[in-house]
């Protein structure tokens, strides 16, 4: 076994008695914690009116954010969701990386699994975005992008030819959408 020696050139090291004394010093200068948990860190005031939906309304979501590498596609399954509560027909399009999204294959070490805190977020929302009544579509050309198989998708997204993007776009713009298209860079 080899053993390494402290070095004998330039600053000598600190001992542990003034390390030990170095580190209370830093820890006292702010007081932690600086506010006790439960304390108000921002306002609460809401500036516009929770909105409903009007008859007939419809909340169309485009995701082009890939899973897990940022928050652009779960906030947009957050927002979908939260407008399908709302009222809206609400509806989630994920085309080229996003399809990523809808696969229900992730997991590790087995599909379901989650091998790090929140693996399964995003399949989470999509099921219950579904099972509430949204719908999912799920471009067949950005699966291909990616090697992924249209029968591994999350039960209930419905695939779509890579044309339906824009015709998708035109259907529920002259419906009147509100159109939310989030985009990963």
């Amino acid at each position: 076994m080899t053993q390494t020696l402290p070095a004998t050139t330039g600053t000598p090291l600190i001992s542990d008695a003034d390390l030990k004394a170095k580190q209370a010093e830093s820890l006292g200068e702010i007081p932690h914690p600086s506010l006790p948990p439960g304390s108000n860190l921002y306002g609460s005031t809401k500036i516009f009116p929770d909105y409903q939906a009007g008859e007939g309304e419809s909340y169309f979501t485009l995701v082009h954010g890939i899973a897990h590498e940022s928050s652009v596609s779960f906030v947009a399954c957050l927002q979908a969701l939260r407008a399908l509560r709302k009222g809206y027909e609400s509806v989630l399009y994920f085309y080229g990386p996003a399809a990523m999204n809808a696969m229900a294959t992730r997991g590790f070490p087995t599909t379901g699994d989650s091998a790090f805190p929140g693996e399964q977020n995003i399949n989470s929302q999509i099921e219950k975005f579904i099972e509430e009544g949204g719908t999912v579509y799920v471009c067949r050309f950005g699966l291909s992008l990616h090697g992924l198989r249209e029968e591994d998708l999350i039960a209930g997204c419905i695939p779509c030819h890579p044309l339906d993007v824009q015709d998708a776009l035109i259907h529920y713009a002259r419906k009147g959408a509100i159109i939310n298209s989030t985009y990963n860079l």
